[in-house]
């Protein structure tokens, strides 16, 4: 297994791991697709966003963003995990905790002292060191549990 960020790729291993991401079964893994095709994405999270993609040859387990901003309209809560995804085949076996650390290590290096996740999940990322923040609005409107970790 292996961590690798998209946007350092070269041209062709990028657009082979964007056409790994479009495979998701995820409506925001496919928006997270979309953003990428298009170009779009560091202008909608920050020009900082990163891509980090936990690998076994050339299959994705698992992405994930690590970003100046979300979904979450709060500028001073950064920066952020988002478009979490762990394929079907791999799911059940921690997988996606690699990336977790890795984000972890990412916020520590960048002098961060917490790390933030939004999502509707309750009980996934309590197991990844995350503790309840509080609810918050999304640039949707929608209600989200906000959840945040020590680095």
């Amino acid at each position: 297994m292996e961590i690798i960020e998209f946007f350092t790729c070269s041209d062709a291993d990028r657009q082979h791991w964007l056409e790994e991401i479009g495979k998701s079964d995820w409506g925001a893994g496919i928006y997270l697709y979309e953003l990428l095709r298009d170009g779009k994405l560091r202008r909608l999270c920050g020009q900082a966003t990163k891509v980090l993609m936990l690998t076994e040859g050339r299959n994705i387990v698992s992405f994930c963003t690590y970003a100046p901003q979300d979904d979450i309209p709060a500028p001073e809560l950064t920066p952020w995990m988002g478009f979490v995804y762990t394929f079907p085949k791999y799911r059940g076996n921690r997988m996606f905790g690699k990336l977790v650390e890795h984000a972890v290590k990412l916020a520590k290096a960048d002098s961060f002292e917490r790390i933030y996740v939004s999502t509707l999940e309750t009980g996934l990322y309590e197991k990844y060191g995350f503790t309840f923040f509080q609810m918050m609005t999304d640039i949707h409107g929608e209600p989200s549990r906000v959840y945040s970790r020590k680095v």
